[in-house]
């Protein structure tokens, strides 16, 4: 089964308008898949490199880079991994190729689409022997946080997004949180 790791926790003070932020970053591993999800911006890409570290972990050996979606505070850093795969809405990127972005990555890891808080918005879930975690990016930032996101491309589709990762999941990474239970 798939593990997952939040490598740093993520915070945002944005719905208060001063709009300090950075994403959860998260580490996903499954057989010889490595992959880091949401490198966003930090004061300094020490950080992750020292996150990694403790992991046992090096830039080289991310393979993998999932963006849940296009907005720069989850995306910033991903130049740190030149070598690795990225991850999108519009397919898998490796080096300047494209190619179709797949449902099923692994038997462990799902791509699904969920839009409303950007058209272009992907969450991953990952099969571990806890249940199902759902890295969510954006759809939810925070547990409680917000009940309404006021920077929503879509609400209809982001209230249909939520629901779509509430039955599935058991677990959710949110965008700038720690994980947390899904109740049911």
């Amino acid at each position: 089964m798939a593990q997952v790791k939040i490598l740093i926790e993520g915070f945002t003070s944005a719905e208060n308008g001063d709009g300090q932020t950075c994403p959860t970053i998260t580490l996903v591993r499954d057989g010889n898949l490595v992959m880091v999800i949401d490198p966003g911006v930090l004061e300094n890409q020490q950080i992750l490199i020292d996150a990694l570290v403790k992991e046992d972990l090096k830039i080289s050996d991310i393979n993998y880079v999932f963006i849940t979606h296009s907005h720069l505070d989850h995306y910033r850093n991903i130049g740190m991994f030149a070598d690795a795969k990225t991850i999108e809405y519009f397919g898998i990127w490796d080096k300047g190729e494209c190619q179709d972005r797949l449902e099923q990555l692994t038997d462990d890891l799902k791509i699904i689409q969920t839009p409303g808080h950007n058209y272009d918005a992907l969450s991953l879930l990952v099969k571990t022997e806890a249940g199902i975690v759902a890295v969510v990016g954006d759809v939810f930032w925070q547990q409680n946080l917000p009940a309404v996101d006021p920077y929503a491309t879509d609400s209809e589709k982001l209230t249909e997004s939520r629901q779509k990762v509430l039955a599935l999941a058991d677990y959710i990474v949110p965008g700038h949180g720690p994980m947390y239970k899904v109740r049911k």
